[in-house]
């Protein structure tokens, strides 16, 4: 049996995601509600991360429950949009002066009800910054980046991770997120004859603020807050645009 590059390639990937460790990961689920004048919509992420002995596994999946908005008159009975990412930082040499260096592969892709959001294979370099108790870190990825049947001007991509707690000495008060920049020629601004505006960069970033509630009544696992997306150039719109959203966390 023939076994094509991208499954051999996902199969070693499966294989190093799924290595045995001894490290417990940090699951949480979230809703949010985009206020968006373009969403208004609930969405459910699942996401994970564990350190261990080889490196750390990051993934989350988003659940867009906006059916209705995509057909007018319809009920919300699906959702309307799913999207993935995974991603394995590779560290076996953890011990030595380059611990803060690591090798980074990871996979996006996705689908809504209107369109697919095109596989995209990343792999580089990342660096680790942090503090002591490394509750405050922030790693910068440089990646190379292939999007299938997708134009590149240049296919790459740069992003800032980040992540602090206890914020202004706020004990559970939690800022994290995300910054994605890269190169992909796509069609924005649709008009009502078929044309469309092209651009070629994408940039988007999604900083988040948790407040632990729970601690106050012995329920340590829930948070409040939210998160602002902010993007040029994302998807189907083109320019800068700015979305708050609501929610909840649950920490597992």
């Amino acid at each position: 049996m023939k076994v094509n590059r991208l499954t051999a390639v996902a199969m070693l990937l499966a294989t190093l995601l799924l290595s045995s460790m001894k490290v417990k990961a940090q699951v949480n689920a979230q809703v949010l509600y985009d206020f968006g004048n373009d969403r208004e919509f609930v969405t459910l992420t699942l996401e994970m991360f564990k350190q261990d002995k080889w490196g750390s596994t990051y993934f989350f999946v988003d659940h867009d429950f906006n059916y209705d908005k995509m057909v007018v008159g319809s009920k919300n009975i699906a959702q309307g949009g799913t999207y993935t990412e995974i991603s394995r930082a590779l560290n076996f040499w953890q011990n030595t002066q380059l611990k803060n260096w690591s090798l980074h592969v990871e996979y996006n892709g996705g689908i809504t009800k209107n369109y697919p959001i095109n596989n995209a294979w990343l792999f580089g370099a990342e660096y680790l910054l942090h503090d002591k108790s490394y509750r405050n870190t922030l790693t910068l990825q440089a990646l190379y980046k292939t999007i299938r049947s997708t134009d590149q001007n240049v296919p790459m991509q740069l992003t800032a991770v980040w992540t602090c707690n206890d914020i202004f000495g706020v004990k559970g008060l939690k800022f994290d997120g995300f910054a994605d920049f890269w190169w992909e020629t796509h069609a924005v601004d649709f008009k009502e004859d078929g044309s469309a505006d092209t651009k070629h960069t994408v940039f988007i970033t999604e900083p988040q603020l948790w407040y632990n509630v729970g601690q106050h009544f012995g329920v340590d696992n829930l948070s409040l807050g939210g998160e602002v997306e902010l993007t040029n150039n994302f998807g189907s719109t083109g320019g800068f645009k700015c979305r708050p959203c609501l929610g909840v966390k649950w920490d597992f």
